[in-house]
């Protein structure tokens, strides 16, 4: 069955700004009977909520850590019994960070929390009901990095690969249930996640500078929501707002060898001879 977003509730991590707030919108536009915004932020949440009630459409805000089970269930708990069963999830939250092997174990473990356990948790509180119902949606964020790599972070090239691969098991195992997945796997979106980063090193600047993942392009987070909407229209699991992710895909699969090759290239066209971050870390 395909997903009809006309009455339903959905739920949004990361909702209070970016890509999480663009969807949000775009969710209440398709006719959403009521969404809700949850973010770390929950001023930016709540913000993201009203701007939906003052254009016509129902919405509430919530504060969420995706990284606390409880508090992910608690929030499953509430929208059930005070607005309904949830139709769509949209497990969105994240962030990303620039370091290699000497990343500390907490960093790549918080990292590991967000983008990979917090899948598992909103799965945890929504499959259930999803499953008795006959019906339900899971729309994970992951990157394109989740199917290529991200040159010059290692947490967030393992976390993003095990976000999809934690998508395709939904997509696999819950299928027969009646609950379908999609996974968002774009380039550079204008998002303020560099600027959100915990990493001083990215903070301090703009996406526009992050030549890594806008080498393509960078495209608007309204259209990702868009884009995001459609798949589900059709079932598609692969969400690619920049099309290039495709052919790379199909480069890797067939022959890896020249993939790596080609990325080599491309990092040696970044940075040149300069040492990534943390080559002077692991090489002292």
């Amino acid at each position: 069955m395909a997903m009809d977003i006309q009455d339903r509730i959905v739920v949004i991590t990361g909702a209070g700004s970016g890509i999480g707030e663009a969807l949000a919108k775009a969710f209440a536009q398709s006719g959403a009977r009521h969404v809700v915004a949850t973010d770390m932020n929950e001023g930016e949440a709540e913000r993201v909520a009203t701007e939906i009630e003052d254009h016509g459409g129902s919405a509430s805000s919530a504060h969420l850590d995706v990284a606390d089970e409880s508090q992910l269930r608690a929030l499953v708990d509430r929208v059930e019994d005070t607005i309904g069963p949830v139709d769509v999830f949209v497990s969105n939250a994240g962030y990303v960070t620039v370091a290699g092997l000497e990343d500390s174990n907490a960093s790549i473990e918080r990292m590991w929390e967000v983008h990979v356990m917090a899948h598992i948790y909103a799965a945890r509180a929504v499959v259930p009901s999803m499953a008795a119902r006959g019906e339900g949606y899971l729309l994970n964020t992951a990157s394109a990095a989740g199917v290529l790599s991200q040159i010059g972070s290692l947490a967030y090239t393992i976390t993003k690969h095990a976000a999809g691969s934690l998508a395709e098991w939904l997509a696999i195992t819950h299928h027969h249930q009646g609950i379908r997945v999609s996974v968002l796997c774009p380039q550079a979106v204008r998002t303020n996640i560099v600027s959100n980063s915990p990493d001083e090193a990215l903070s301090s600047g703009s996406l526009d500078d992050f030549g890594v993942a806008a080498a393509d392009g960078i495209v608007e987070a309204g259209d990702v929501a868009r884009m995001c909407i459609d798949a589900m229209a059709e079932e598609r699991f692969h969400v690619l707002p920049h099309p290039e992710v495709a052919d790379y895909i199909k480069m890797k699969a067939t022959d890896a060898d020249r993939w790596l090759a080609a990325m080599r290239k491309f990092q040696h066209r970044l940075f040149g001879d300069a040492p990534l971050p943390g080559d002077s870390l692991i090489s002292r």
